[in-house]
């Protein structure tokens, strides 16, 4: 996933937030205190904060455990994704990984197998934006008579320009949102039955953004997320993206709670991963702003860290519809809360994709 100029936007906002600090133009405590917090990485009531890794986070997990388990990591060719899986192998899941380029899956397997001999990692064809290639990919999985515990929708993608995807679909949109409710919606079934076969609650994780606080309500509509004829942004497009994967959670867990179906959805802020733009931007801001940016952002196993965590943990069992960001559980926006918006969404998004996948009625 290409995050160049979307952190470009990210990082001027944290340089904002932090100049304003520095500079007193923020008289706030609550913000003061929680900045510092991050900074020190104190844990919160997990035990876990901002510097914990994925493999603290699921230190206390035995390989015997979780030996039966298997979870499909969608994005984990690179980045967080790719150390979610390496951090799942080494605790004994088996790993499937839908990959629209099969030899960065196969490289990013070889690597893990080498860490974790033992490691079965399972590598399949998908394209996200593409409704006929995750139906594809779904039949093939289930194909192998496999259980279904864990689903970590975590591949996203950040496009500058305005483009759409083969289902004539903006492609943020299609891909981070629509991609990873339909491939939920398809393996759903196989995760309940999991779960009443086994006993061991199902566990679906969303993997979203902190800047899904940046939309707005009146820039939240379906019609214009699918085909955003004018003005295009591509970092509102994203932030749009992430804060309907929240909704989307939050929906599916009030509908499974109704069900009385033992699988559970969280979404994860895994933070804003350190890469080399930060460095681009010395030139430009004190030395003062450098550091104290530079420490906000995340190594990618510090990254992994949230999902790894709600994917694993004893202590997330039983919560479903939450928002977690290092470790813990956190607050969304007030907008990403709304439940009245979550069904709409879910409601709008159902009767698109049945509309594109089931043929016309002569």
């Amino acid at each position: 996933m290409d995050f160049h100029k979307f952190h470009r936007a990210f990082i001027y906002t944290w340089f904002s937030t932090i100049a304003a600090i520095l500079q007193f133009k923020i008289p706030s405590f609550a913000l003061m205190k929680a900045t510092l917090k991050y900074l020190a990485g104190i844990a919160g009531p997990s035990g876990y904060g901002s510097k914990t890794t994925a493999e603290q986070a699921t230190r206390d997990f035995s390989n015997s455990s979780n030996s039966h388990l298997t979870a499909i990591i969608t994005g984990a060719t690179s980045g967080i994704g790719a150390e979610t899986a390496r951090v799942l192998a080494k605790r004994g899941v088996r790993i499937v990984i839908p990959a629209r380029d099969l030899k960065k899956a196969e490289t990013v397997k070889e690597f893990i197998q080498k860490e974790t001999p033992m490691a079965e990692i399972i590598l399949l064809e998908i394209d996200l934006s593409s409704f006929a290639s995750i139906q594809r990919f779904c039949a093939q999985f289930l194909s192998l008579g496999l259980p279904l515990h864990i689903l970590i929708n975590n591949a996203g993608k950040f496009s500058q320009k305005l483009e759409f995807s083969e289902d004539k679909i903006e492609m943020t949109f299609a891909t981070n949102y629509l991609g990873h409710f339909l491939l939920t919606e398809l393996l759903l079934e196989k995760m309940v039955e999991t779960a009443e076969a086994t006993g061991i609650q199902g566990r679906i994780v969303n993997v979203t953004s902190v800047v899904h606080n940046w939309v707005k309500r009146d820039q939240f509509r379906f019609c214009k997320l699918l085909n955003p004829k004018k003005y295009y942004n591509g970092t509102r497009a994203y932030a749009q993206s992430k804060l309907a994967n929240i909704l989307h959670a939050k929906e599916l867990s009030r509908q499974l709670k109704a069900r009385n179906a033992n699988v559970a959805i969280n979404s994860v802020h895994p933070g804003i991963v350190k890469t080399g733009i930060i460095r681009d931007h010395k030139g430009f801001i004190t030395d003062s702003l450098y550091f104290m940016a530079s420490k906000l952002l995340k190594s990618t196993s510090q990254g992994a860290a949230t999902t790894c965590y709600v994917a694993l943990s004893p202590q997330a069992e039983g919560m479903s519809g939450k928002y977690f960001a290092d470790c813990n559980e956190s607050h969304c926006s007030v907008l990403a809360n709304d439940e009245t918006e979550a069904h709409k969404l879910w409601k709008g998004t159902r009767v698109l994709i049945h509309r594109r996948l089931l043929p016309p009625v002569n």
